[in-house]
């Protein structure tokens, strides 16, 4: 199976030093234009996958990112941000990063080379059949990601991998492939830019559509975020003003009483 590494290939640009700051900016946006055109075309893989994860979660199953660099950074703020949009314990989604927490600010660049990190500390969350794991590298040729996905699967646990080259090395190690293809990035193989951003729109994709499916919305509201600050709140009361066509003060007395959207509209509607 061949390889071809266009993450790394040469910039479509030259003499980038040489181009003005309005240069620069509109040919960086026209770049990030072709993005959600190679991630459209992921959609059936991701499809699949979504439909995975449900399931699984449906039985207690999690989902774990795992990746480093950019790419594992992607993964731990994808997971950070799920419990307080959706109100699920932070046990649901699990970002790991090559280099631990230290990585998340620093660069630890060896760490990503040793390939049985990742599943030690898949262990240490005592994985099961249940869970599912994402391996995310924009090159594909992460050996800490590899071997996540590898020992994932030979202990019968269900794998993906999104990468930005076509039949990467983390493909091979997966049941569900995901390649967006965006081409040689604006600056060099500075991979945090085009596949960074097609990664950081999957992993939105993948997590805001099971969610949906969990019941974790109504409408096209966030009826089970936490009540974490000011503007949260804010926002839970208005919805709670739209669906029982209350004053925003009672609406507000009513969310803060119950600590969720749905738990007060819910209870509103049961003693009305």
């Amino acid at each position: 199976m061949d390889f071809n590494k266009i993450t790394e290939q040469s910039s479509n640009y030259s003499d980038l030093e040489k181009k003005s700051i309005n240069d620069l900016l509109t040919e960086i946006n026209y770049e990030d234009q072709q993005v959600a055109l190679a991630v459209q075309k992921t959609i059936p893989e991701i499809e699949h996958l979504v439909t995975a994860i449900v399931e699984r979660m449906k039985k207690g199953g999690r989902l774990f990112y795992v990746g480093a660099g950019t790419s594992g950074r992607l993964g731990v703020l994808d997971a950070s941000e799920i419990p307080p949009t959706y109100g699920v314990p932070p046990t649901y989604v699990i970002g790991l990063i090559a280099g631990g927490e230290h990585a998340l600010r620093n660069p630890v660049e060896d760490a990503e080379d040793d390939e049985h990190k990742a599943w030690q500390e898949l262990q240490e969350h005592d994985i099961n059949q249940h869970d599912v794991v994402i391996g995310i590298a924009a090159s594909g040729t992460t050996p800490y990601v590899i071997g996540a996905l590898r020992n994932a699967k030979q202990n019968g646990i269900l794998t993906a991998a999104i990468s930005c080259n076509p039949n990467s090395p983390i493909s091979a190690e997966a049941d569900i492939r995901i390649e967006a293809i965006v081409g040689p990035e604006y600056v060099t193989g500075s991979t945090r830019m085009k596949s960074g951003t097609a990664q950081k729109m999957i992993l939105n994709m993948i997590t805001t559509a099971t969610m949906i499916k969990l019941g974790r919305v109504k409408g096209n509201r966030m009826v089970n975020m936490q009540l974490t600050n000011k503007k949260l709140i804010d926002r839970g009361a208005r919805m709670i003003m739209e669906e029982l066509d209350l004053p925003y003060n009672q609406a507000k007395n009513i969310l803060l009483l119950h600590g969720g959207v749905r738990e007060a509209v819910e209870s509103y509607k049961n003693n009305h």
